[in-house]
């Protein structure tokens, strides 16, 4: 090699060097990034090997088999959980069932299920504050309702939720998988309309709810697991920053008949319960396995996802 195609060789060299410390220095930041805004208790989980814990019951029962959201409480070291059974038809009405666990994986259910039969009710929150239960949950048509309950387990219908604009124009329905955050006697909503979108309300009187803006507060897409379809399931609050646990959809609109929907399970992250960041690690779950929920044991949060089974996926 002569010495000019040396020193030429020299600096091509150079530059690829420089431009490859240059692409992992990006690379480096955004992990670096993601790892500080998503630290790994809020989504490394691993599938639990006798998935799944709980599901419908495949006989002839109000709740053959479950569906959508339910919700899982620790408390009293007692896991509790609520669930949504119905006969299997798309147009059976839908009830909650109760169960308990002392390890959050061997359930038993309530032996006077369903816990209310007066309504519609599916796709449930429940939140405890000043010793009374809370349950959010989708009625028929995709309207939310509110019940209160003493003990979790006898509910009282309080009647269907009413959302405003920020204009003080009241929103039709749908409106569902209403999803509460309480902090500082605050109560936020987070509501999906037809899976399109997540928008966030308060209230003065938990029944009616007026839009923080009429924007959604989290958008479907751009990346193909939420691309059609997202609905928030829960908040948590860790080190100073709000977790987002929600489910999405890549083709719910366009699938064809034949087509398997698939639902996935997701995160995101806000420091001000308005402006979100997705994870770029989504989904945490994949294959259909919807509906997350995080539960903390008293040691660490585990995941259970709630559709359409009741699936554990504890910490890493």
């Amino acid at each position: 090699m002569t010495k000019n195609k040396t020193v030429l060789f020299s600096a091509a060299l150079s530059l690829l060097l420089l431009a490859g410390c240059k692409g992992t220095g990006k690379k480096n930041a955004e992990n670096k990034n993601d790892n500080e805004k998503f630290p790994s208790e809020m989504v490394s989980f691993r599938a639990y090997e006798n998935n799944p814990v709980f599901s419908g019951t495949g006989t002839n029962t109000w709740d053959t088999k479950i569906r959508e959201r339910g919700y899982i409480l620790k408390e009293d070291n007692i896991f509790k959980m609520w669930y949504s059974g119905y006969r299997g038809s798309s147009s059976d009405i839908k009830y909650p069932g109760y169960a308990t666990s002392a390890d959050g994986i061997h359930w038993e259910r309530y032996a006077e299920n369903p816990v209310f039969d007066k309504k519609w009710t599916e796709d449930m929150f429940v939140v405890k504050v000043d010793n009374l239960y809370y349950m959010f949950a989708e009625g028929d048509n995709d309207i939310a309702h509110l019940l209160t309950s003493e003990d979790g387990i006898e509910w009282h219908e309080q009647g269907d939720l009413t959302i405003l604009k920020t204009t003080g124009d009241t929103i039709p329905g749908p409106y569902g998988t209403p999803t509460i955050w309480v902090e500082n006697n605050k109560w936020y909503l987070f509501y999906e309309r037809d899976d399109q979108g997540i928008w966030l309300a308060t209230t003065g009187d938990k029944l009616v709810w007026a839009n923080v803006q009429d924007e959604p507060v989290l958008k479907t897409g751009p990346d193909d697991y939420d691309r059609e379809a997202v609905a928030a399931n829960q908040i948590v609050k860790f080190r100073e920053r709000y977790y987002m646990y929600y489910h999405g959809c890549k083709n719910y609109k366009t699938a064809k008949r034949g087509d398997i929907v698939t639902w996935t399970s997701n995160v995101a992250v806000s420091e001000d319960l308005i402006n979100w960041e997705k994870y770029t690690g989504n989904p945490l779950i994949d294959d259909d396995v919807s509906s997350p929920v995080l539960v903390f044991d008293g040691e660490k949060y585990n995941l259970y996802t709630m559709h359409d089974k009741v699936r554990f996926f504890p910490a890493k």
